[in-house]
């Protein structure tokens, strides 16, 4: 481990238990969640978790057989665009598609949506396109990011591509990006 990192605490046990717990809506007080099974939080540098087994749900229902949810559409965007450096328009569509996967309204310290916004910021300090942070390195992985996720619908392509059209000069998406990737799991979506 180098210097810098930060060692994960958190057993596979309790991370395979959280992952069962249906995610709550909105901002919760410590009190509320603790209830649902999980309670996580940073201090000091420390991260922290506690697990109630009492309301841990066996097995969650699936979200529905076979479609493409939003966090797998953030994945997928990886594969056509990875080697993108961020831009702003692109931080934009990835926390538009965090909100409408998760239902909060708020950018979740180290998500997709956070990693995305530092990315955009820092890309927009540096000269050299190869020492920009790409969309690969902020989309691998975004399902795990991710404390819930949905399946992808008309509604939340257009979000995705208003949220990345506000925020581009051009007022366009690019043509394989995070929009698209959306809007192509919404359509394969609709057309199940």
């Amino acid at each position: 481990m180098t210097e810098g990192q930060v060692e994960k605490p958190i057993t596979s046990d309790i991370k395979e238990d959280a992952e069962k717990i249906p995610a709550t809506q909105g901002g919760n007080d410590a009190a509320e969640v603790k209830d649902k099974g999980v309670v996580g939080e940073a201090s000091g540098g420390q991260a922290e978790g506690e697990v109630n087994q009492n309301n841990v749900v066996a097995n969650p229902p699936p979200a529905s057989e076979g479609t493409i949810t939003i966090g797998e559409a953030l994945e997928a965007a990886v594969l056509t665009a990875g080697n993108k450096p961020v831009e702003w328009s692109d931080a934009a569509a990835i926390q538009a598609a965090e909100v409408r996967a998760t239902g909060r309204t708020n950018i979740m310290p180290g998500g997709v949506a956070a990693s995305a916004q530092s990315a955009a910021t820092l890309n927009a300090r540096v000269n050299s396109d190869d020492e920009k942070t790409t969309l690969a390195d902020v989309l691998t992985g975004a399902r795990g990011k991710l404390p819930s996720d949905k399946p992808a619908t008309r509604k939340d392509a257009e979000g995705v591509t208003g949220a990345e059209m506000r925020n581009d000069p051009h007022l366009t998406t690019y043509p394989t990006g995070v929009a698209a990737s959306v809007a192509a799991a919404a359509r394969i979506n609709q057309s199940k």
